[in-house]
């Protein structure tokens, strides 16, 4: 799908997280997933949902919880109930929709996706639980968007395109 984009912060060996938050908090690439994801809908799933303020969105954007579990009402969630509910919401809004986690959401959703907004941090945590999928990246076009360190940790916001199929 044209308008599917993974977005991700990983180390090294694709870490992701760890005991239900991120392995890394950095001031630059929080900003950068506001300014990626602001005024566009961002799917995930339950736990992801709930780890970013306790099940309160985040302003400026929709959010698409793919889940079978009850969550309170709010004109910011959409809740969907299974993969093919998700797709078709996509298929139908036409523009770009953000995927944000978690694993498993990443995995079912890679195969779908055109685009990924990788921040690649060159650190790896051996405690993280959480991985990002692998992916093949001769599949894949790799464009280095920018270059930044913080707390000594060097990182890159890369910008993957799928290459025609």
């Amino acid at each position: 799908m044209k308008n599917v984009t993974l977005i991700a912060a990983i180390g090294k060996k694709n870490e992701l997280g760890k005991n239900g938050d991120l392995v890394w908090k950095l001031k630059e690439d929080m900003q950068f997933f506001k300014e990626q994801t602001m005024g566009k809908p961002m799917a995930m799933g339950y736990n992801t949902f709930y780890s970013l303020r306790g099940g309160k969105p985040l302003p400026g954007r929709q959010h698409i919880v793919l889940t079978s579990r009850e969550i309170e009402p709010n004109p910011q969630v959409t809740i969907v109930r299974s993969v093919e509910e998700l797709l078709k919401y996509i298929e139908d809004y036409k523009e770009e929709v953000m995927i944000i986690g978690g694993s498993k959401f990443y995995q079912t959703m890679l195969p779908y996706a055109n685009k990924l907004l990788l921040t690649e941090i060159e650190s790896e945590d051996k405690e993280a639980d959480v991985y990002f999928p692998e992916f093949k990246k001769e599949e894949w076009n790799r464009e280095v968007l920018s270059t930044h360190k913080e707390n000594d940790i060097t990182f890159y916001h890369v910008m993957y395109t799928r290459k025609e199929r």
